[in-house]
Parts: C-alpha cells; structure tokens; sequence
C-alpha cells in the first residue's frame, strides 16, 4: 500500500487505526457512562490520550511527513466537528471548546513523541509476524 511504511501486515495497522478513528467518534456520540470515581477534568485527559495515540499511530503508519502532518491536522478537525456535533446533534451532551483543545494538545504530543521512534510498530510488526517470512 503506497504511503505506508513497511509492514508484513499493512492492511492490520491501517484498519486498527481507522477503527481507532470509529471508536472515538462512537465513544464521543453516546451518551457516557456513570464512572465511579470522580476524577476533576478527567474527560479532558481521556480526550489527550485518545488524540495522542491516534496521532502517534499516524507517525508509525505512514512514511511520509506529509501524510503524518496530514493525519495530525484531520484529527484536529475531528476533535472541533465532534464538539460541534455533541452540542447541536444530542441531548445528552454538551459542546466543551475544552476538549478541543486536550484533543489539540493529544495530536501534537503523540506525534512528537512517535518521532522520537518512528518505526515502533514496524518493529512490532516483524516480531509479531517474522514466522511467516
């Protein structure tokens, strides 16, 4: 698959990471579920982790920083057009500028932290994959 790093299983990474994307919207949409533990802002830190890891696997997956800067600015847009859509789209939630910005701060973390070892998950690949070969 062109733009892809390589991989023995490109097709896996790249529908992990576009269930990642389904997830999160799913997860942003329904109405949330009674958590036990009142944690101050801790949607907020749910939000930076979901946008980082997703940012990240962008870094992993793709080869070119065009597609990685790409990926980052999608996921920024995601993060306002789901606020938007929670505050015009459902009752059962509201529209935080807040997110937003975990959401903002989530991407530029996770794709600065996936440069620091951007060939991660293709390690992970071939150790996973390497008795085929």
């Amino acid at each position: 698959m062109s733009g892809l790093r390589e991989f023995a299983r490109p097709r896996l990474w790249l529908g992990l990471w576009y269930f990642g994307w389904l997830l999160c919207i799913v997860l942003s949409m329904i109405a949330s579920p009674p958590i036990p533990v009142d944690v101050p802002d801790g949607d907020k830190l749910g939000h930076f982790l979901a946008y980082a890891l997703l940012a990240a696997w962008a870094v992993w997956i793709f080869r070119e920083r065009r597609a990685q800067r790409r990926a980052a600015l999608a996921l920024c847009l995601l993060g306002v057009l789901i606020e938007v859509a929670q505050g015009t789209l459902t009752a059962h939630r509201m529209m935080d500028w807040h997110d937003a910005l975990a959401d903002f701060i989530g991407v530029a973390a996770g794709a600065g932290l996936a440069l620091l070892s951007p060939a991660l998950l293709q390690r992970v690949d071939r150790r996973a994959f390497a008795q085929g070969k």
